[in-house]
């Protein structure tokens, strides 16, 4: 117990660290309770993580939240979709084979590091070129997309949302981690009222993480602040190549 305690802390605040600055905290967080407590079923650990997860996205929302100006009526669009979306998503987990979903998500990814490579000012300088009409309707599509994700699979929800903020809304890296925060609390949330009222939440190792998570998130979200929008980017590609990895494997050697 104290040893799996240890392990899922550690685990808790690496993912913390990475999630605050550019999402997908959850690649190394799920996975690792996965490993740490395979005698529970994936329905527990999915539930369990979602604790640590809320609470670390919380305290990095409201250190972006005092540097930087959020865009409401987008925010509130996004955030709502993505919502009720993460609900359907969490119900759906027995439900939809995450085999056919992963290979796609792979491609995307794929594509996502080659144009955010090659493209150097992606994320760079924040650029409106699409009316606020249009935005409220791109935040709320996409908010429906990745909030089901989320409640469904999970990983890598962070940094799919970051990059919809800046590719799709034409925010810069600091500006999307901030309302990308904001949003993924309400997935987070979501995910939590389903699994906790079906009890799938194992709060003995739930509320360790959190504490982790949180410190984990204070230091990423400081960090990011005080790097800039560079740093993110780099930061952004680092972990998208760490997902295309990790759905890699899956894809190909877990079939």
């Amino acid at each position: 117990m104290t040893t799996e305690l240890i392990l899922l802390c550690l685990a808790a605040f690496g993912a913390g660290f990475i999630d605050a600055i550019v999402g997908g905290g959850g690649l190394l967080q799920t996975p690792a309770t996965l490993l740490i407590l395979p005698q529970y079923p994936v329905a527990s650990i999915f539930g369990t993580v979602k604790i640590p997860s809320l609470m670390g996205t919380s305290v990095a929302a409201y250190k972006y939240a005092k540097q930087v100006k959020f865009n409401f009526k987008v925010l509130a669009i996004c955030v709502v979709a993505a919502f009720f979306a993460s609900l359907l998503g969490a119900y759906s987990v027995s439900m939809i084979n995450n085999k056919v979903i992963k290979p796609i998500i792979l491609v995307v990814l794929v594509l996502v590091a080659i144009y955010t490579y090659f493209n150097k000012q992606f994320g760079i300088h924040q650029h409106k070129a699409h009316s606020l009409k249009k935005q409220l309707l791109l935040a709320g599509l996409f908010g429906l997309i990745i909030g089901f994700y989320d409640g469904l699979i999970g990983p890598g929800t962070g940094s799919f949302l970051i990059l919809v903020f800046i590719g799709a809304l034409g925010f810069d890296f600091v500006g999307a981690s901030a309302h990308a925060k904001i949003v993924n609390i309400a997935t987070n949330l979501a995910a939590l009222i389903y699994f906790s009222s079906t009890g799938h939440v194992l709060f003995q190792y739930a509320i360790p993480m959190a504490v982790f998570n949180i410190l984990g998130s204070f230091l990423g979200a400081k960090l990011a602040l005080l790097k800039g929008n560079k740093f993110i980017r780099i930061f952004f590609l680092i972990v998208v190549f760490g997902t295309i990895l990790r759905f890699a494997y899956d894809v190909f050697f877990r079939g």
